[in-house]
Order: C-alpha cells, then sequence, then structure tokens
C-alpha cells in the first residue's frame, strides 16, 4: 500500500509600509477572500501599511498574494514562505490599526525613509571575516529566550513600545560604532532604525528581511538556538523547520525541550520561568495586598466628610417602650437630654430614612439608625502589614492607633474597612479583638465558615497568646498573677475595672523581661481568659499601669480619652505571639508580630 500523503500548508508572513487608503471597503474585500479560500492568519491594514501572517493550501495563498499586488503600494510585496503539516491558526482576522507594528513615536515614516539595509549573505560574510558590528536585537525578552545571533545586545525590552526608553540606555560609545539591528522578518527594524539615527547613532544598519530572511539564505551560521514566531509552531529552526518548542500558558514565554523537561514544567499551569513555591506565591499574594492597603488608606477612607450610621436594634424587653425609653435602655453611657436632643434633630431614622420622635412606640426586632451627619474621622495608623495568607486564614500585624470596628468616632477608619477593601468582594471575620490602642497580631478568617472552626478555639482557651507590656513601676517578683474577675458592663470611656462581688472570672500570668533603668519594667503577659481590656484593667488593679494608657491612669484614676492620637505616645501593648490550631489543616500554628521600638532594650 502507498502511505497516504501528508497535506501541506503554505505559511506567508509579508509586510510593506505604504500609504494604504479607503481601508474599510479594503478590509471588507479582503476578509471575504480569505474566509472564501479557507485562508486563516492575520491581517493588519494601517493607513502606514500591512503587516500580515497567513496559512493555507498554496494555490489559495497564491491567489491572496495576487490579489494584494493589485492594491496601489503594494505591487512589489514580498512575503517569506515556509511550510507546515498541519494549520497554526483557529480563525481569519483582518483587523484595521492606528500602526501595523506599534511603536507610538511621531515623525518615523518608513514608507518614505528607512535605515540602509544589509543582505543575509552581506551579514554572514561581515560575522565570518570577523568584522567589529554589534548586533543589536530589537525583539522582545522572551523571544529572545529561545535563540539569537552569537554575541549579540539584546535591546531588553518586554514589548516594542519600550524600544525608545531603552535606546537612550544603551551606551554612548554606540553611537560612533556600526550597529545590525534585526527582528524576526525585519518590520520592526523599519521603525527602530530610523528613530536610532534620530537619536545619534550614525552607523545603522538592519538586516534585510530580518532572522527569518536570514535562516533562508544562511542557515544557522553564527546563530544559537530558535527563533521565535508568533503562532502556534511557537519555534523555527534554521531549516524554517518547526520545532518542539512550547509557549507556557501562563507567562507565554517559549519553552526549548529542556524546559519543558524541568519538573517545574506542568502543561497548561507553570513552567521554569513564571513556577512559583507556595512561599513565593503567598508572597506575591501579601505584594498585591499591601498594595491595596496603601490605596484604601490614601487618603484615609473617614477623611472625606460623609453621613455615617450606627445600627439600633430593639431587644425583646423594650417591646412596647418608647423610642425613648429604648434609646436609653440600650445606650446607657450618654444621658437621657441628648437622645431627646437626637430625637428632636430627626437623627434617629428606620432603614428607609424615615425620621421618628421620641414618643415613637417601638416594637421587638425593629432596627433604627443613628445618624451622625457630614462626619469627618479621626486620623489613625493604616499601615497594616500582612504576614502569613492561605485559602482559610490571614495572619496580620495590626498597628494603631486603629480601631478594629465601627463605633464611637471610627465608621470607616477601621481594620474591618480596610480588609474588605483589600480581599473584595471577600468580607474577612477577626477571630477575635485587640483594642483601637494594642499592636499586634490578629487572627482573621476568610469566611464565615472557618470562623466557626477558629473563633471556638479562643472560647474554650485553646490559643496561647503572649503579649509585650511595658509598665510604670517596678514589680518584686519576675513572675506573678492576676486573677481578680472584671466588670461585665462597661463604664467611663467604655472602661472595665475589678469588680470582687460580680465581674467575670480572669486570669493574667507575667512574667519580668527586663527592668528599665526609667523606673518602667518591660513584661510578658499571657492571658488565660479572655476579657475586655484584661491585661490592661489587672496591671492598674496591681498598680503597674501600661505606659501611655489614656485610660487607666497611675493612683487607679481613669483618663479623659480612649483612642490616642497619630504621633502621640504609644500604648505599650503589642500582641507578640500565638499559637493555634489552623482551621483548615488542624495542624499547629505559631506566629510572632515584629517587636516595637518601646519593647526594645533602651527603646523609648
Amino acid at each position: 500500500m502507498r502511505a497516504a500523503l501528508t497535506k501541506k500548508f503554505a505559511n506567508i508572513a509579508a509586510y510593506k509600509f505604504a500609504a494604504l487608503p479607503e481601508l474599510r471597503s479594503l478590509r471588507a474585500r479582503l476578509l471575504a477572500l480569505c474566509k472564501g479560500w479557507e485562508l486563516k492568519g492575520t491581517i493588519l491594514l494601517s493607513v502606514e501599511g500591512i503587516n500580515l501572517f497567513v496559512v493555507g493550501e498554496r494555490g489559495k495563498i497564491d491567489l491572496l498574494l495576487a490579489e494584494l499586488r493589485t492594491i496601489p503600494g503594494l505591487a512589489d510585496l514580498q512575503p517569506k514562505v515556509s511550510e507546515t503539516d498541519h494549520q497554526p491558526f483557529r480563525r481569519m482576522l483582518v483587523r484595521l490599526k492606528k500602526e501595523i507594528i506599534a511603536f507610538g513615536v511621531e515623525g518615523i515614516n518608513p514608507a518614505e525613509r528607512t535605515s540602509p539595509k544589509l543582505a543575509a549573505k552581506e551579514l554572514k560574510q561581515w560575522l565570518d571575516e570577523g568584522r567589529a558590528v554589534t548586533l543589536l536585537d530589537t525583539r522582545n525578552d522572551y523571544e529572545v529566550k529561545l535563540g539569537t545571533f552569537k554575541n549579540a545586545l539584546p535591546i531588553g525590552v518586554d514589548h516594542f513600545r519600550n524600544f525608545p526608553d531603552a535606546v537612550r540606555r544603551l551606551p554612548p560609545a554606540l553611537k560612533e560604532q556600526p550597529i545590525v539591528m534585526f527582528c524576526t522578518g525585519g518590520i520592526r527594524c523599519e521603525k527602530a532604525g530610523p528613530f536610532m539615527e534620530r537619536e545619534g547613532f550614525k552607523n545603522i544598519f538592519q538586516l534585510d528581511g530580518g532572522i527569518l530572511k536570514y535562516f533562508e539564505d544562511c542557515g544557522g551560521a553564527h546563530y544559537d538556538g530558535e527563533c521565535f514566531v508568533f503562532d502556534q509552531r511557537v519555534g523555527l529552526d534554521p531549516s524554517l523547520q518547526e520545532t518542539e518548542a512550547e509557549q507556557c500558558f501562563r507567562c507565554q514565554t517559549p519553552l526549548t525541550e529542556a524546559d519543558q523537561a524541568d519538573e517545574r514544567y506542568v502543561s497548561g499551569q507553570s513552567c521554569p520561568y513564571c513556577f512559583k513555591t507556595p512561599a513565593q506565591q503567598m508572597d506575591l499574594s501579601i505584594a498585591r495586598r499591601h498594595e491595596t492597603i496603601l490605596r484604601a488608606v490614601t487618603p484615609l477612607p473617614g477623611s472625606v466628610p460623609r453621613d455615617s450610621y450606627k445600627p439600633l436594634n430593639v431587644p425583646e424587653d423594650c417591646d412596647g417602650r418608647t423610642l425613648l425609653e429604648m434609646l436609653c435602655r440600650v445606650v446607657k453611657n450618654v444621658s437621657c437630654e441628648y437622645w431627646e436632643a437626637e430625637c428632636a434633630r430627626g437623627l434617629i431614622v428606620n432603614l428607609e430614612g424615615e425620621k421618628f420622635s421620641d414618643t415613637q412606640i417601638v416594637r421587638a426586632g425593629q432596627r433604627y439608625r443613628h445618624v451622625f451627619p457630614n462626619v469627618t474621622e479621626p486620623n489613625v495608623n493604616g499601615a497594616v502589614e500582612i504576614l502569613h495568607e492561605d485559602e482559610a486564614l490571614i495572619v496580620l500585624n495590626k498597628p494603631a492607633p486603629l480601631p478594629m470596628h465601627a463605633g464611637g468616632r471610627f465608621y470607616r477608619n477601621t481594620l474591618q474597612h480596610l480588609l474588605n477593601a483589600a480581599y473584595h468582594p471577600q468580607k474577612p471575620h477577626p477571630a477575635h479583638r485587640l483594642d483601637a490602642n494594642t499592636t499586634g497580631i490578629v487572627l482573621v478568617t476568610r469566611t464565615r465558615h472557618f470562623a466557626g472552626k477558629l473563633q471556638p478555639q479562643f472560647e474554650r482557651g485553646q490559643v496561647e497568646k503572649i503579649y509585650l507590656v511595658r509598665v510604670q513601676g517596678r514589680p518584686d517578683a519576675d513572675a506573678f498573677s492576676c486573677d481578680a474577675p472584671i466588670s461585665t458592663e462597661s463604664g467611663e470611656l467604655g472602661s472595665r475595672t475589678v469588680d470582687e462581688a460580680a465581674g467575670d472570672l480572669a486570669w493574667t500570668e507575667f512574667r519580668v523581661s527586663q527592668r528599665l533603668g526609667d523606673g518602667t519594667t518591660l513584661l510578658e503577659a499571657r492571658p488565660l481568659t479572655g476579657r475586655t481590656n484584661q491585661i490592661r484593667v489587672h496591671l492598674w488593679h496591681l498598680g503597674f499601669p501600661v505606659v501611655g494608657d489614656p485610660v487607666y491612669l497611675p493612683g487607679k484614676k481613669l483618663g479623659e480619652m480612649q483612642t490616642v492620637g497619630v504621633g502621640d505616645p504609644p500604648l505599650c501593648l503589642h500582641a507578640w505571639k500565638i499559637k493555634f490550631t489552623h482551621p483548615l489543616t488542624q495542624q499547629p500554628m505559631e506566629f510572632t508580630a515584629p517587636p516595637p521600638g518601646w519593647s526594645l532594650t533602651g527603646g523609648k
């Protein structure tokens, strides 16, 4: 039996700088003809000329060339021709473009003038003779990876639009030396040459027909590797035959057979040039998060005046009471006179914005809002640092001052608001809280599902936390503890106190780390329970208030403000270390937040 003949396809690549009129009608005619001839590929049309790469049966390709040569300015169009045993394109495109090769420099018109062209055989002769000449590769870096002339100088760009800036970075001495520039088929050099001459380079030549014409006339002499082509063949060898080169699906880098044999190459997923270990991938993700956070805090969202709202939900024991009675019962840290005035100003509304008087009868489950008109929030420190990130968990180092949630004077200048911006459309869930003035580690889950697996560890006391705290005074013992119960109700400034009669059980262990020369002491604190302000209240109760605390002052006095301002002396309390079980992997995890300056020897 005779072996079946393999069908051959003709591949043509061509360009021509010429003034082409009536582009829309020309586009329609060429597209219809190419589809009728079952040709596939791309034709770019511009007022400056044509650039094409088309594949099909040889007879149909000849029909296309004959048609193109009837167009004024294209009579001498000369293509580069190669053959394949398959069709490398999926469809036929004819596009109108501003430029047939994107360059973006005004005043460069190759149809009128271009640099002198050097024939492939003449270049080979120069190289055979060892003539002093700089071979300048004008192609993109990813093309150069597959192959280039020996000792060639890559221009170092990832897009031809960057060529002008790259030329300006070349050594000035090159302006006096002969330079032969080259690209795949010559089209880029048609624009690159005149530009370099305009920049003061005096001996510029362009390789006529580019690498492909050199392969056709001279083979692979003085060339290492393959030539990258912009179709599914990816690479051609010096005999103009398709090679085994592939292109990475993710980063588009051309890959040699050696690249494809690398264990980091996974078809359709990664290659040696874009492969990232899990740690590297996390680092890249965290870097992107930091960029998003920086945009979210520049300017701070709360620095722009805007109406803000605080939710007010009617509890069961207020059913049938007046709105004023409900407000006074639910929010006890302000007077009833305050609420009367707010109702009179129309600042208590329902979710639809309807205003109510203080005599309105309310029902359990109804939802109201307290309106704060045209609010500008106090500045905060938005320098949130992500320490770790995976599909379930975020570990961050919280700065101060920065409230975690909306409340008081803060609505948008909060950690939650910044996390929502950085992780949109997800709404991360902090698994525990730190005071606005406290710095250090916060665990945040990516979804409610993982929150349900992590938060119970805090409730069961299975999370080990170690804080650094600098206190006023010098404890006598190197290790001590406090088990004073802490009040369940907040007082002035949201403060808590020791309540021996009705307080919640609280236990904190302390260890002296260093007694400092200024009369303060650096401690490690381990809270075994999780009461509000627990470390601060226990130390205040023991007579060692935290340095910089605006609420719990020496002499067991209360301060007059709750949150320190940006630039004020810091509250010297830092969530330093944490140990827990990962909510997804169930593996033990431990993280440390870098110690702040005030905790270091001699720190202020």
